[in-house]
């Protein structure tokens, strides 16, 4: 497996951010595209993210926070790549901050619910990423499973939206059905706008 990036200091090696995104999970979000990944599958949207020494930059955590709090509209942040996980207990820390403000984790990942489970340690730090994630999208993408049309927010169908805290707690994967969340009147953007089951 490539070597996990650890940088001094509170940053992350990042590949790109889109500022607002309704593509990449539920409501509008703020996506960071981290640099680095192990799984190199084919097909992937992202190549240019894989190479851990290859292009990015490195973004203070910090920064980061101010700057996703700058825009009211934002309702959740996802941790796209590359792979989060390389960075997990950075990411970690990211996810730790942006809960203490209301925000909602989402973190895409190519090593299934299991395997963060059982290869989790002290030195990879992947619990620190996955327990603070509130949804998880796992699993590699397989080109000849993808389906663009009945997808959404999945790159192929081997992979599964799971709900991170319920599945924690019951020890075996609880799928998340964000569709039909999407659909119920819910109260967001920090209180300020009311949504009755479409964008207000």
């Amino acid at each position: 497996m490539d070597e996990i990036i650890d940088v001094n200091q509170n940053k992350i090696k990042v590949a790109g951010i889109y500022e607002e995104s309704d593509a990449n999970g539920p409501g509008i979000r703020y996506v960071i595209f981290t640099q680095g990944c192990p799984h190199h599958c084919p097909g992937c949207h992202n190549p240019e993210t894989h190479d851990f020494n290859g292009g990015g930059y490195y973004k203070d955590i910090d920064e980061i926070v101010a700057e996703i709090r700058k825009n009211p509209l934002l309702e959740g942040v996802t941790f796209s790549g590359g792979d989060p996980f390389m960075q997990a207990e950075k990411m970690g820390m990211l996810a730790e901050k942006l809960h203490k403000y209301g925000y909602n984790i989402m973190t895409y990942t190519g090593y299934t619910f299991e395997q963060l489970l059982t290869l989790s340690n002290d030195t990879n730090h992947f619990m620190d990423l996955l327990s603070r994630s509130d949804i998880l999208v796992d699993g590699r993408f397989v080109e000849a499973l993808k389906d663009e049309m009945n997808n959404e927010f999945k790159g192929s169908t081997n992979q599964r939206i799971i709900d991170v805290k319920v599945s924690l707690l019951l020890g075996m994967v609880k799928l998340k059905d964000i569709r039909a969340e999407e659909a119920e009147p819910t109260k967001f953007f920090k209180n300020k706008y009311v949504q009755e089951g479409f964008a207000s």
